[in-house]
């Protein structure tokens, strides 16, 4: 089957946005007296949601509420410091021009909420991947295959032409529950073990592989 549409997830994958989530993090942390995260522990809480790498950072003691109230100021302190250290990974935009030379279809998923995944596709990607799909109260997370499905109907594309790319555990879950296969990226937030433990359908290294995989 000759593939014509790529869903990518975001952070991890496209763009490497670790820097500035620990940033961001620890300006809530050290606000509300609670010890800072490293950057090891912050790639090990990211993939499922702000508010999961919230809940994770902070003291078991404390209470929905106050996760609650530091999600509200994450989003106000990532919003205007999203951009600061994030960069798209090695290779990634020239795979990008070649995929839409080659007239792929493109969309992204992603579980950080929707108004940051849809300012950083502009920001980073223009017009080369025109759909982007965050974390909203009306579509569920991932591995929840919601975001995969709303994608692939806005791009107009066939399940059975379209394959799922991304970095983590969550990703290979969500690929299987929308029924796409599964490519791992090994330069991301996860390990190749990972990826090949969870069955990642195919495992890259870097981003021109992909074209070779399609």
């Amino acid at each position: 089957m000759q593939y014509d549409t790529i869903i990518f997830d975001l952070d991890g994958t496209l763009l490497n946005t670790l820097e500035d989530l620990r940033d961001s993090l620890n300006a809530i942390l050290i606000q509300n007296g609670f010890p800072q995260r490293s950057l090891e522990e912050v790639r090990r809480f990211v993939g499922n949601g702000v508010k999961t790498l919230i809940r994770l950072s902070v003291p078991d003691t404390c209470s929905d509420e106050q996760v609650e109230q530091l999600l509200i100021q994450f989003k106000e302190h990532y919003g205007r410091n999203m951009q600061n250290k994030t960069r798209p990974y090695d290779g990634i935009m020239e795979l990008l021009l070649d995929l839409q030379r080659f007239n792929y279809k493109l969309g992204i998923v992603s579980n950080k909420f929707d108004a940051a995944v849809k300012s950083l596709a502009k920001t980073y990607f223009g017009d080369l991947i025109p759909i982007a799909i965050g974390e909203t109260d009306q579509v569920k997370r991932k591995p929840a295959p919601d975001s995969v499905f709303e994608a692939m109907r806005q791009l107009g594309s066939d399940p059975k032409q379209t394959i799922y790319v991304g970095d983590s555990e969550t990703d290979v879950r969500t690929a299987k529950n929308a029924g796409l296969p599964c490519i791992g990226v090994t330069w991301g937030f996860r390990s190749r073990q990972v990826l090949r433990d969870e069955g990642a359908d195919y495992l890259i290294d870097t981003p021109k592989e992909l074209l070779t995989l399609i």
